[in-house]
């Protein structure tokens, strides 16, 4: 009775022990399971004559690296360097040089800065320009031109006068007895009137007059104003000698509308008006200023040629002429030299190619399949000759 109790301890630990030696043959059955799973299984071959296959060594995890963030460094700044234009070296003009006066409103200060820049390389002429904003010939209270005009010309002593105004003038007219309102037939009479008193005070100089017309404008009305303003300026100044300037076709496209964008004096697309339709950008000056230059080169004649410094040679004798007695001085001819900007050089106001074409007394193969529908006779022997062999007709016999 005594030994029931060891005996029931020693039962337990044998399950215990028997339980704890199951547990771990799972285990490893577990793990061998694994292993297989892993490797490739033996063949018979294998275990007779060794695997053909190496042991490939297991694998160890490659150790974490680190990335510490690399501190940005700001690159230096760059340096930008903007090309200047090229400024063309100033032309010093000569002591006799001859004045060109250009008179007006805001436009006028823009045709005398574009011809400034047409006669730049010209140093036997120098333009003055003496423009007013706001000015015109209506509101004679704020400017009077009439008035300021005559003292201009005792001052600078103009070989040329280029007038260029009326962009203001289109409001009510009063002053001498007259309050007339814009538009209406006496006030195109009061303005005609001060129109040709106003050329007068150059042409009774006998002075050259060049008046340049007005633009097409952004504003519809303004462009129609301007029409029958430079219809005025045109008939009056032919009628006291001046010479009238139009440039309304440049500032147009091809169907007589108002451009904001054309052709600058180079052929080259370019913005020729401001965003207000009124003013001029600096291509648009210098397009007016080309209008204006051809005539004034005529009127100026040499002294507004780029080479008037080496054409001002008619008082100098070659050194093997000084010594000539009088009688062969005689027999030498003097030419006058020949300018390279002569307005006639360029064939004058006949365009290129302005000779009519000259006619043909027979017609061409061309006219007569086109104008007649009837096509020449093909030559004999030509691989488009369908017509029959005649006896008078010779055989080449060359291909036989």
């Amino acid at each position: 009775m005594k030994n029931r109790p060891v005996r029931a301890a020693m039962a337990a630990a044998k399950a215990i022990l028997t339980a704890l030696l199951a547990v771990c043959f799972a285990f490893a059955c577990l793990l061998t399971t694994a292993e297989a799973q892993e490797r490739p299984r033996r063949t018979l071959l294998d275990m007779l004559f060794g695997s053909s296959e190496p042991d490939i060594p297991e694998q160890q995890p490659a150790p974490r690296r680190t990335i510490r963030p690399h501190k940005r460094v700001a690159p230096p700044p760059r340096q930008v360097v903007v090309a200047q234009p090229e400024t063309p070296p100033e032309i010093p003009k000569l002591p006799d040089a001859k004045t060109i006066l250009v008179v007006g409103d805001f436009l006028a200060g823009g045709l005398g800065d574009g011809l400034g820049d047409a006669f730049s390389t010209s140093p036997g002429v120098v333009v003055q320009t003496r423009s007013t904003v706001a000015s015109g010939l209506v509101r004679q209270d704020y400017y009077n031109w009439p008035q300021q005009l005559p003292a201009m010309m005792d001052q600078l002593k103009p070989a040329l006068v280029v007038v260029m105004i009326g962009a203001n003038d289109r409001q009510q007219m009063t002053g001498d007895g007259l309050n007339e309102k814009f538009g209406t037939d006496p006030w195109y009479l009061a303005y005609e009137e001060r129109v040709e008193q106003f050329g007068k005070l150059v042409t009774s100089r006998h002075i050259p007059l060049l008046w340049v017309g007005l633009p097409p404008f952004g504003s519809s009305q303004m462009t129609a104003d301007a029409v029958k303003l430079n219809q005025i300026y045109q008939s009056q100044v032919a009628s006291i000698g001046g010479e009238f300037i139009d440039i309304w076709d440049g500032f147009t496209d091809e169907n007589g509308a108002f451009i904001v964008t054309g052709s600058d004096i180079n052929g080259q697309q370019v913005r020729l008006r401001t965003a207000d339709g009124i003013n001029l950008t600096a291509a648009g000056k210098r397009k007016v200023a080309f209008y204006v230059e051809k005539p004034t080169r005529r009127l100026l004649g040499d002294q507004a040629s780029p080479d008037i410094t080496r054409l001002d040679t008619g008082n100098q004798l070659p050194a093997e002429q000084v010594n000539l007695p009088a009688t062969e001085m005689e027999k030498i001819t003097r030419t006058q030299p020949v300018s390279l900007s002569d307005p006639n050089l360029d064939g004058g106001a006949q365009l290129l190619g302005g000779t009519p074409a000259q006619t043909s007394v027979s017609e061409s193969p061309r006219d007569l399949l086109v104008e007649k529908g009837q096509m020449a006779p093909a030559p004999t022997g030509r691989v488009d000759d369908y017509r029959l062999p005649t006896p008078d007709t010779p055989v080449d016999n060359s291909a036989k």
